[in-house]
């Protein structure tokens, strides 16, 4: 059977449509489990860990951030050898492990340790849920797969805090590593029963350091590529800012600890809301004038934000107003700045992906632990953060088209 053979009703033999896009959701949420959940228990880890300083404690986030970026730079090159299941349950099987040996770390050395290795492992799963829809799927039914895949996975961010939230309520902090392994088991369960080999053995490309070479440097030179991932790097690195010093701003700032998990859902809500918006309208007037006028009204947003911030204004209302705002663009932008960077690179696309998910990620890690590690007891760094992130990605931007935005590209 052909890609383009494939029925929508159901890709594989046991294995509908509908179940199909709840795996490869699933496969995903195991990234933003694995950040969000634990949010609410960040004192609770840091008391338990001898960890002293508040700041500290966004080690928990940014050691994980940095071992989901840096290993996916290796597993497009493996999948492609070896076929996607081996890789997919190898990540899956080193997800579930360091997240029980997360549970059971006796000190904050263990836990580091533990946490870079699950990054590593849940890298595995990102890279190879959007390998297997592409093998399976193609043209405008692959384009529906990623788009109902999306929305399931951006309820998880949503909702991820509440569940870290209700667990620590019932139970002790490290029973949220432990469920964090259990899904890991079931998902590699639900893989081994449901999900066949995608990957055809005549499509299974050799490991040759010459040929990978020569796509890294297509990746790293390019003009728009470059621009654009620079650009994306930027503007998650705000992002992390923020997720590290979330728990820090709503409990010692704002002294809003009882309804942290409530207002987090909600600004995440506004930027999976607008990623549905940006579904709906970037056909008709391109990621250009959709993702550049989305640019300008964050830099807008965030500079009327940080004025507030730096007068001495801030509330807890006027930054859940803001940052409702803020993500808002920020759903208009992101993803298409995604697009952008790989359009170019269509023959090199799995080389492409590792390459700018690394750089994206592991940047964006460092950029925002450098401005969560600036937090001072008031929300300005944050904000801060955000309007500086801004206008390097609209530097980045200016860069891949040459000076000109809102213009439609004509080469690379």
């Amino acid at each position: 059977m052909t890609q383009t053979e494939t029925p929508a009703a159901g890709p594989y033999p046991g294995l509908g449509f509908r179940q199909f896009v709840a795996l490869m959701a699933a496969l995903m949420a195991t990234n933003a489990l694995a950040i969000d959940s634990m949010l609410p228990a960040l004192p609770e880890i840091g008391d338990a860990l001898g960890i002293t300083s508040a700041n500290d404690r966004q080690w928990v986030i940014t050691s994980y951030l940095l071992g989901f970026g840096a290993a996916q730079i290796i597993y497009g090159t493996l999948a492609d050898r070896f076929g996607r299941r081996p890789i997919l349950l190898g990540g899956l099987a080193i997800y579930a492990l360091a997240s029980l040996a997360a549970a059971f770390a006796p000190d904050f050395t263990t836990m580091m340790i533990a946490r870079v290795v699950q990054g590593i492992g849940a890298a595995g799963t990102r890279v190879l849920a959007v390998s297997i829809v592409r093998d399976t799927y193609s043209g405008r039914q692959m384009a529906r797969v990623m788009s109902l895949t999306f929305i399931v996975f951006l309820a998880v961010p949503i909702l991820a805090p509440s569940i870290g939230q209700a667990i620590v309520l019932v139970a002790p902090w490290r029973w949220i590593f432990i469920l964090l392994g259990l899904f890991g088991v079931v998902v590699s369960a639900w893989v081994i029963a449901k999900l066949p080999e995608t990957l055809h053995a005549d499509d299974r490309s050799p490991i040759e350091v010459k040929p990978i070479l020569a796509a890294f440097r297509l990746c790293l030179t390019l003009r728009v590529p470059v621009g654009y991932m620079l650009a994306m790097t930027f503007m998650v690195g705000g992002l992390f800012g923020f997720i590290n010093a979330a728990q820090q701003l709503f409990v010692d700032v704002f002294k809003a600890g009882d309804i942290f998990t409530v207002i987090f859902a909600v600004v995440a809500g506004f930027m999976a809301l607008a990623s549905f918006l940006n579904s709906k309208i970037v056909e008709r007037f391109g990621m250009r004038r959709v993702s550049h006028g989305a640019l300008l009204g964050y830099l807008t947003v965030t500079a009327l934000h940080a004025l507030v911030a730096f007068t001495g204004h801030e509330t807890l209302w006027t930054f859940s107003l803001f940052q409702c705002a803020t993500m808002f663009c920020f759903g208009l932008m992101v993803s298409n700045f995604g697009a952008m960077a790989m359009d170019p690179l269509g023959h090199v696309a799995g080389t492409a992906s590792s390459v700018q998910g690394f750089v994206s990620t592991v940047g964006a890690a460092l950029i925002g632990f450098w401005i969560g590690q600036h937090f001072d007891g008031t929300a300005l760094p944050i904000v801060a953060g955000f309007a500086v992130c801004g206008w390097l990605a609209l530097a980045m931007v200016l860069v891949a088209e040459r000076g000109k935005l809102f213009r439609p590209q004509k080469g690379p």
